[in-house]
Parts: C-alpha cells; structure tokens; sequence
C-alpha cells in the first residue's frame, strides 16, 4: 500500500495530556529523556529498566521535579516481568496509550562474526528483539481493547535498521529484526482498522554529535546466564573513551548532542504519525539507496566496505 505521505496515515496520539506512557530502559539515557518530555506534555509515565538503582534514582529525581512517574523494575527478556509491568501501569493509571520499547544493549562481541559466542547472540537478542517481542505480547493487546487513540515505537538504529556496520554484527541483525517486526506491526494494525500506531525510532539529532548513553558501556548489566570467558566486565567497556581517543588522533574533537533533541523528535514523530522518526542524513541516505540498488541488480553490497571512526578497526579486530 502506498500512503503517499511518507507513512504518516498510522493512528496515533494527539492529545497528549492526562495519557499514560510506558517506558523500557528508562532509567538513564535516551528512555529518560523520552519520560520527561512526555511529562512535559502532562503525561504520566511508568519507568521500567532491569536496573533497580537507576529505576529508584530516576523516579525519585523526576517525582522531585514536579513529575507523575511511576518505577517498576523490569526484565524485557521476561513476558512474565513485562506482564508484570502492564498491571501495575493499569494498577497505577488505569490505561496505556503510549508504549515505548526502548530497552537495549551491547554485548560486547568480539572478532569476526564466526567467532561470536553464542551467549552474545543469546543476550543480544533476548533484549533487543525478544524485549521488544514481549512489550508487544504483553501491552498491545490491552492497548487495541482500549479503542481509543494509541502508539508503540520500537527503538531501532541506523545500523542495522538501515544498513549495518559489519564489525557490529550482532547489535545490527537485532535492530534489523526489530525494524522488520514493527514493519509488520504497523501493517497488521493498519489491516485490522486499529486506533493503535506503531513508529520506528532511530536515534539522531540535527545537532551535529554523538549521543551519550549505556550503549557505548557494552557488556554492562550481563546477568550469570548469559556470561561467557573473557566477557567485559559487570559495568562494560568504555568504547566511548577509546572512540575519543581515535578521533583526537585524527583531529576530529567529539561533541555530544543533546539527548532531549531524541526525544523531541520522538514526540514530533508520533503526533505526525510518522512510521520512520528519523533526522534525514545525506550520507545514511546514500547507504540505503546503494543497499536497494544492490538487491535490485544483485551486485556485491559494496556500500558495506568503508571505513567506520565507531569502531576505528576492521571487522574481526580483537577490542
């Protein structure tokens, strides 16, 4: 079906104050940011994150600056635990009309992709994809029985959701999964004539930067299960000190742009009822074109070979 306005025929919220917001990985980061626009709006927002610490810290900093918020400690890679998430936002509020499954990690892999442990993959996709997976068995439901006005936006990433970066293997087939499944989420919703939409995020800014969260602590927060020999340890690596210092080598000082500017983009995107929330990107642009002309004359992904400054090292280089 083609809309003919960029995606912007989805249902979504509109009016904004007094509606309830549910957040994964909220307790720092671009999560955090979301919550607190919202509640600038005159949400209410349910802080979810596996992490108790920051889900104490965040609710009590945010119900200090005037905010209704609610913590609830959460496991995504649970159904049980999101579950246990839906009741207690309908215990504390009475509904959901925005969900946003934003919970995600690195895992920190290294070498080539062949050489991944297999835990890697497991963690990765159990928050990245299954977290997502179980907000969606879990909230959308509930949502669609409201039958008023209601969104989801999967946080996904240009790397992976648009075109990977091969030395970032496992991160980008999670958000390549996540894209895909809320591609069908929006066509299903659409199809059954629901008053939910669905969005994509892609975090960016139009000020220029890199942005500043636990995804550049891969590793952080690994549960025993997942553990695995030579694994970072329990607070992650610190690939953002390692990014500066390549980038200094180079010349190039690092700016950091602010988180807000996520989750004001996030807000315009849903009241626009944009499926792709993204801040445009000439280069981005060009990768995904090359991606399409690829598959359209089946010639080699080329577009995939060029150098990365994230990781400042090729594919399969020990870190």
């Amino acid at each position: 079906m083609n809309t003919g306005d960029g995606g912007r025929k989805g249902c979504g919220v509109q009016d904004l104050a007094g509606k309830v917001a549910v957040v994964t990985g909220a307790g720092q980061g671009i999560g955090r940011a979301l919550v607190e626009r919202f509640c600038a709006e005159g949400m209410k927002a349910v802080i979810a994150d596996v992490v108790a610490d920051l889900v104490e810290q965040t609710t009590a900093e945010l119900r200090d600056a005037g905010l209704e918020v609610t913590g609830v400690v959460t496991d995504v890679t649970s159904l049980e635990s999101v579950e246990a998430l839906r009741d207690a936002a309908l215990e504390a509020y009475g509904a959901i009309h925005l969900l946003c499954n934003n919970a995600g990690i690195g895992s920190g892999s290294e070498g080539h992709i062949w050489e991944h442990h297999v835990n890697d993959w497991r963690w990765s996709f159990d928050v990245n994809v299954m977290g997502v997976v179980n907000g969606i068995r879990a909230i959308v439901p509930t949502m669609i029985e409201q039958d008023v006005e209601g969104h989801v936006v999967n946080t996904t990433s240009a790397n992976g959701g648009f075109t990977p970066l091969i030395n970032s293997a496992v991160y980008a087939a999670t958000k390549s999964a996540v894209t895909t499944i809320t591609e069908c989420l929006w066509g299903q919703l659409k199809e059954s004539g629901s008053k939910v939409g669905a969005s994509l995020l892609y975090p960016s800014t139009s000020t220029p930067g890199v942005l500043a969260t636990g995804i550049w602590r891969p590793g952080a927060n690994r549960p025993e299960r997942y553990d695995r020999p030579g694994a970072p340890p329990r607070e992650g690596r610190d690939s953002l000190a390692a990014f500066r210092a390549r980038m200094e080598q180079l010349g190039l000082p690092v700016t950091f742009a602010p988180l807000s500017e996520v989750a004001e983009l996030c807000l315009q995107g849903i009241r626009e009822k944009r499926f792709w929330i993204t801040v445009p990107n000439e280069a981005q642009s060009k990768k995904i074109m090359a991606r399409a002309t690829s598959q359209v004359e089946r010639s080699d992904p080329a577009y995939l070979l060029e150098t990365n400054l994230m990781t400042g090292s090729p594919a399969g280089t020990k870190r």
